[in-house]
């Protein structure tokens, strides 16, 4: 008997998903996502203030993920990039009409910073210590600047329309998020 098989292991993966996969084969199937986690978001515990990096090359489609996570936030008016403004403030208003009515988010693009520095300088620490969903294009850009993000989303675009989608998780909330996520998923199939 090997030493291997006559010991139980010391460390062992956890159960639980820590990333989802998933193919995109339309505009229509990205903003179904986004409603599901714009609902899920004002559910989960903390998700209103998430910090959600989103991933890819350009073009990937993170902006237009953004558009319709909006949307469904319920954030009016125009929703324009942060390409060149670097963040977008909106303020999602719940219908329901509670305290918590008012949800802040944050949309950031940080393609156009040289030096990771350049977001201390910004002043964003601040905006990252207070309450709010912050989304987050380009993150690289800004390397140990930035929170740990609950979600990490990366795409990459296969043609014009698809895209295939990868979820990973980099905090525990992130990962009980991304576990109740997958369940209400298989329990709409």
């Amino acid at each position: 008997m090997s030493t291997l098989s006559s010991h139980p292991p010391i460390v062992e993966s956890p159960a639980d998903p820590a990333h989802w996969e998933g193919l995109w084969l339309h505009e229509a199937e990205t903003q179904a996502f986004a409603e599901q986690l714009a609902q899920g978001l004002g559910q989960w515990p903390g998700g209103r203030d998430a910090r959600i990096e989103l991933r890819g090359n350009l073009g990937a489609g993170k902006t237009t993920l953004v558009r319709h996570l909006l949307r469904a936030a319920g954030v009016t008016g125009r929703i324009k990039s942060p390409t060149y403004a670097v963040v977008e403030p909106h303020q999602a208003v719940n219908p329901t009409g509670t305290s918590d009515a008012v949800w802040p988010i944050w949309h950031f693009d940080f393609y156009r910073f040289n030096d990771p520095q350049e977001w201390e300088d910004a002043g964003f620490r601040d905006i990252f210590a207070g309450p709010g969903l912050k989304l987050m294009e380009w993150p690289d850009k800004v390397a140990g600047q930035l929170p740990p993000p609950d979600w990490v989303i990366a795409l990459d675009a296969i043609d014009q329309d698809q895209r295939q989608v990868r979820i990973s998780t980099g905090t525990e909330r992130g990962r009980m998020w991304l576990q109740d996520w997958i369940q209400g998923a298989d329990d709409a199939k």
